[in-house]
């Protein structure tokens, strides 16, 4: 019986090749050094989430054409040049499965190269000649630096609240991937009623698809994240598991969860293997899946003025994949 996962990649496979095409097709850099960059992060197994979803709105509002694909990687690009920046700023040693970008071609050319990509994204949106498609893509690009500031001035903040966490993954993950539905329904010029709920159902996503990943950190390896477990700890960021556990474990347990977060900024070995008990012990695991449903419910209901078809389809499908992966 095939998986979820496979089911959608099934069905978007030819999308999904001309996704890859179009990135290829659209990178177009002077230099050697720049390409081999941006194809290191670019082509590293990434879901492709964010063209699929631009797509898909553009389409489900009753615009279609291969321009979309093009179109359709300005949000790939970004994701990509964040991503080159926040592994420089966080000291990640894998992403992807594959290490970090700047820990091979060092830090300088991997923060330029994210540059680079930041840029090409925006000169694809205004190919479209459409100021509010600029605007957009201008937005996201200003809230995900802001949430990814937002974050780094609370690094190790034992006092994060479950708010200050909503507002960052807001800016960080959820902007982004909202961004791209919107976008998709105003390049399919349609009303503003449709881009709303597309955008509504793209940030309920991005929420969800971030608190999945941020389960993963727990309870996934190394090889199937792509990247090291307990990574958030070890950078001391204090994501929902966390933050629900300090608010309701004992004094003991948060002195101790306290002392392996310091541990972990400073570079030392944690315990991980207690940690993980400790949050599994006090529900921060099962809080956050019941709260991440809840998002997928929602994105869902955001759809409803949407009739059936095949476009729809496949976003119920994607949100029951964004907490499926926590599983």
């Amino acid at each position: 019986m095939k998986s979820l996962k496979d089911k959608i990649l099934q069905i978007l496979e030819d999308d999904l090749k001309q996704i890859e095409k179009a990135l290829e097709r659209n990178l177009s850099p002077n230099l050697e050094l720049v390409r081999i960059i941006a194809e290191h992060i670019l082509f590293s197994g990434g879901k492709r989430l964010r063209p699929v979803l631009m797509i898909l709105a553009s389409r489900i509002c009753g615009r279609n054409g291969d321009d979309l694909y093009d179109y359709s990687i300005i949000f790939e690009y970004l994701h990509s040049a964040t991503l080159l920046h926040d592994d420089v700023v966080d000291g990640a040693s894998l992403r992807r499965g594959k290490q970090a970008a700047y820990n091979v071609y060092g830090i300088a050319a991997s923060v330029l190269t994210g540059d680079f990509l930041l840029a090409r994204s925006l000169n694809i949106s205004s190919s479209l000649r459409d100021p509010d498609i600029v605007d957009e893509v201008s937005k996201i690009t200003a809230d995900m630096s802001q949430g990814e500031i937002h974050q780094l001035l609370n690094k190790g903040d034992f006092s994060t609240t479950e708010s200050l966490y909503y507002e960052i993954i807001k800016r960080k993950t959820a902007v982004l991937i909202e961004g791209a539905c919107r976008t998709g329904a105003r390049i399919a010029k349609t009303d503003d009623i449709k881009v709303e709920k597309l955008g509504e159902y793209g940030y309920h996503l991005g929420i969800a698809f971030q608190m999945a990943d941020d389960l993963l950190d727990y309870v996934s390896d190394s090889k199937s994240l792509g990247k090291d477990c307990g990574a958030d700890i070890k950078e001391g960021k204090l994501t929902l598991p966390l933050i629900h556990v300090l608010d309701k474990c004992n004094r003991e347990d948060k002195n101790f969860l306290k002392g392996e977060i310091e541990k972990g900024i400073k570079g030392d070995l944690i315990d991980f293997q207690k940690v993980f008990s400790i949050v599994e012990q006090y529900g921060g695991l099962d809080y956050t899946k019941d709260i991440s449903r809840k998002h997928v419910e929602k994105a869902k209901k955001a759809l409803d003025i949407f009739p059936d078809s095949r476009e729809k389809d496949i976003f119920f499908m994607l949100a029951d994949y964004s907490i499926e992966r926590s599983v």
